[in-house]
């Protein structure tokens, strides 16, 4: 089992596509262990994006991911990181494919609606940005007490 990290941009937050979204990352069969709504604030939206840092997109991009809530997640699965940004499609929502969250929901390339981690290095420094450790649910020995 893999652990990814999956934000609902600011962008879909406002357009109300979360719970489509979410919905679709279900139906895939990942499961859900965090979730949370909240204002990035600059500080946060640095270290989220710092491998960007220098990049002509930069300020654009933290301009754009503080402008409004989002949607923090955490979601396990078998091959969770790859399968996500399959399911997520292209960057770039005009070369995403019809059937991806992108390909299907998002508008534009700087407003693409969704971030996924893109490996578990990734996945393990986003997720800690996000989330204290007891802020997740450890899904198997929970699965006990509802049974």
């Amino acid at each position: 089992m893999q652990r990814s990290f999956i934000m609902i941009k600011p962008d879909a937050v406002q357009r109300g596509l979360a719970g489509e979204i979410i919905k679709r990352i279900e139906n895939k069969g990942f499961r859900l262990l965090g979730l949370k709504m909240l204002q990035i604030d600059e500080v946060l939206a640095f270290k989220h994006y710092e491998e960007h840092r220098g990049k002509a997109f930069f300020e654009e991009l933290l301009s754009f991911i503080t402008s409004g809530p989002v949607i923090a997640m955490v979601w396990e699965g078998t091959e969770a990181i790859n399968s996500m940004r399959l399911l997520m499609g292209s960057t770039n929502p005009a070369a995403a494919a019809p059937g991806t969250i992108r390909g299907d929901l998002a508008v534009s390339l700087d407003k693409n609606i969704i971030h996924g981690s893109d490996s578990p290095e990734a996945a393990r420094r986003e997720i800690a940005l996000f989330f204290k450790e007891e802020e997740i649910l450890d899904y198997n020995r929970s699965l006990d007490k509802w049974i």
